[in-house]
């Protein structure tokens, strides 16, 4: 699995393309908006989307995914189901902070713990992880050893829970619940800012970490 990272929208939230290297198949996980950059990066790197992965419904996640789904046809993967109501909340959540306009959608399909979505040969597994919204999914691809957590875990910090229907000790059983078990050697691609791996925030990370 080969992935490029593009920060997109005034949030620098971190959209990631994945690449199957056997296939030249490709996955945009989260197109939060800047719909011509993302579509830029797809052309440099030479490779067919074949479908938009969502990892939760808050608007610099999934700002783009209706335009971009039109656009190319794409279907749209995750989250989980009871983000919907962030979704479809769409239009209305871009109006109160100020983003452009963007559509509410309904995904092809929605995700549970446990599924798996394939990016051509490439397998990612699906792990549900609420907390930050009740419907956030994680993508963990264990040939690269990376999972792509949205907003639940940061480089020394966690997500937000003070959002409709979030709550923080959720969002910790989560991460240590769900995440650590997957092997300090990890390595994570967060929703904002740089990458860590799950073994640095075991030891480091205020909010889950051992000191």
């Amino acid at each position: 699995m080969k992935y490029r990272i593009i920060p997109v929208t005034a949030y620098q939230q971190n959209c990631s393309l994945l690449i199957c290297p056997q296939t030249n198949k490709a996955a945009l996980i989260d197109p939060g908006g800047d719909i011509e950059l993302l579509l830029a990066a797809v052309k440099q790197e030479g490779v067919e989307l074949e479908s938009i992965l969502v990892t939760h419904g808050h608007l610099d996640h999934v700002g783009g995914v209706a335009e971009l789904a039109e656009k190319l046809a794409l279907p749209i993967i995750g989250p989980h189901q009871a983000d919907d109501f962030w979704i479809q909340n769409l239009p209305e959540q871009v109006r109160v902070f100020g983003f452009p306009h963007s559509d509410s959608f309904t995904p092809n399909r929605w995700l549970n713990d446990g599924d798996t979505v394939n990016v051509g040969n490439e397998v990612l597994q699906v792990i549900h992880c609420p907390g930050h919204t009740p419907g956030h999914v994680v993508y963990f691809s264990a040939t690269a050893n990376v999972a792509w957590v949205g907003d639940v875990l940061f480089k020394g910090s966690i997500g937000r829970t003070d959002f409709p229907k979030g709550d923080h000790q959720t969002l910790i059983n989560s991460i240590k619940n769900k995440l650590w078990p997957l092997g300090a050697e990890v390595a994570f691609v967060p929703g904002h800012g740089p990458m860590s791996t799950f073994g640095e925030e075991m030891l480091n990370n205020p909010y889950v970490g051992n000191r």
